[in-house]
């Protein structure tokens, strides 16, 4: 810890929209034969939050997000 206490990563927030359009960009790099931890870093994103977003949002297109974000308003 520093002078001012622990240090903090901001966090992003990915919208349902720009995941499924990593998840594709990660699809292609996948079948040029790079591995899950290389292809996590080329997308910003730790191997664990790649094999959550995989799971949640896995074969989804992003009008099927769309649909799905305005069935269930806020």
């Amino acid at each position: 810890m520093g002078k001012g206490g622990p240090i903090q990563v901001k966090r992003r927030k990915h919208t349902p929209e720009q995941i499924v359009r990593k998840l594709r960009e990660a699809d292609q790099l996948l079948s040029e034969g790079k591995r899950i931890p290389e292809v996590a870093m080329t997308l910003g994103a730790a191997e664990q939050t790649f094999h959550r977003w995989r799971n949640t949002y896995g074969g989804m297109k992003a009008e099927d997000v769309k649909r799905l974000n305005r069935s269930y308003p806020e």
